[in-house]
């Protein structure tokens, strides 16, 4: 007998294990839809707050690629394509920029007044620019070689100064702000010839000046932008000149002649 209801009481603690996991295994399964439920209205609500934050983020972003900050044109006197100043002049300065360069950006709104304004206009130098855009090489946005060329088709009608204005005025890093819709409209906006700059861009006109530019920079082993050249000297390899060194070494060459 003894066997027997041993026998029965293991059935029953069998029996009565099998409910208990079941109803475990039945709360189990309610916690996890709740949690199910709870991740998910989480979710719901993050994907809300990142919507609200990243739609207007991206029609700030349209704002700023679509819409130009306008600037005050300048008259220079001496200025010719990409050269400004005296081509006599015994200082020759070169300056390479990339049109997305940051620093390139700092140095045309703080120095560069000065240098034309102090030298160039004043016929105590040649001061001529050179393309080096290589900022969008491992992008597919072509930002700095689209720059390049519409500035190109700017200096053949001999506003290339103030084309180099308005692009670094416009300059905001943001992938595809130098598109053909927005250069075109610079370009109308300091009222080039509409027809003849464009065509100028959509032929690529000045591509083969561009690489040539390109070559030059290499030829001169420059390795970075805005790199300026004094008589083929790089007064500050890896850093930006000031005025007053500029201005020194220009005086420097003059005293020496």
């Amino acid at each position: 007998m003894s066997n027997k209801k041993q026998v029965r009481r293991n059935k029953g603690s069998k029996s009565n294990l099998s409910k208990r996991q079941a109803l475990r295994a039945e709360r189990k399964k309610k916690k996890l839809q709740q949690r199910i439920l709870i991740i998910g209205s989480i979710l719901v609500v993050a994907l809300v707050i990142t919507g609200l934050i990243i739609i207007p983020s991206n029609q700030n972003v349209n704002e700023q690629v679509n819409s130009i900050s306008e600037i005050t044109p300048n008259n220079y006197q001496t200025a010719n394509g990409t050269s400004i100043g005296n081509p006599d002049a015994v200082v020759k300065i070169q300056l390479f920029e990339d049109f997305k360069c940051s620093a390139c950006q700092s140095y045309q709104q703080n120095i560069e007044p000065l240098v034309i304004e102090e030298l160039a206009e004043k016929g105590r130098i040649l001061y001529t620019f050179h393309q080096f855009p290589f900022m969008d090489d491992q992008t597919s946005f072509k930002d700095s070689d689209n720059a390049a060329l519409a500035s190109e088709c700017a200096a053949e009608q001999n506003r290339f100064w103030d084309y180099k204005d308005i692009l670094f005025a416009n300059m905001n890093f943001i992938l595809g702000e130098f598109n053909d819709e927005k250069l075109f409209a610079m370009a109308e906006f300091l009222n080039l010839d509409k027809k003849e700059f464009e065509t100028c861009y959509n032929e690529g006109r000045y591509l083969d000046k561009i690489n040539i530019d390109i070559q030059l920079s290499q030829d001169l082993e420059v390795n970075g932008t805005p790199s300026l050249l004094i008589n083929g000297e790089n007064i500050t390899p890896g850093r930006v000149p000031t005025f007053d060194q500029i201005l020194a070494r220009v005086e420097e060459i003059e005293a020496s002649q």
